[in-house]
């Protein structure tokens, strides 16, 4: 399956005035990288990948839509499937993606 291409768009209109953003296709996707770190994405299933600090995992999957991203059968602390399309609302979305952002940002720069 291929990303939401709305979802894509949506996400690039959030970004846009953000420094330091650049689009990467990755893992069928389409991510948003935040100097250099992976903040947030269309996914590939659908619905956003996102990275935020492993230490909220637990408090931002109590939102039914989110769930840890499973890689090679593996569920990852600080990253996230959530299951919200280009139908949701900029307040909706901007929320999960600021998430992404914010934690790409205490990143040091690569």
């Amino acid at each position: 399956m291929a990303h939401d291409v709305v979802l894509a768009d949506r996400l690039r209109g959030m970004l846009a005035g953000e420094p330091g953003v650049v689009e990467k296709r990755m893992f069928g996707g389409l991510a948003f990288m935040v100097d250099g770190h992976l903040a947030v994405g269309a996914s590939s299933r659908g619905g956003l990948m996102l990275r935020v600090d492993p230490a909220r995992t637990d408090e931002l999957i109590v939102d039914r839509r989110a769930n840890r991203f499973v890689m090679r059968g593996r569920e990852m602390d600080g990253w996230l499937h959530v299951d919200i399309d280009a139908h949701a609302t900029d307040d909706e979305l901007g929320r999960w993606v600021q998430h992404g952002v914010d934690y790409a940002r205490s990143l040091p720069p690569k």
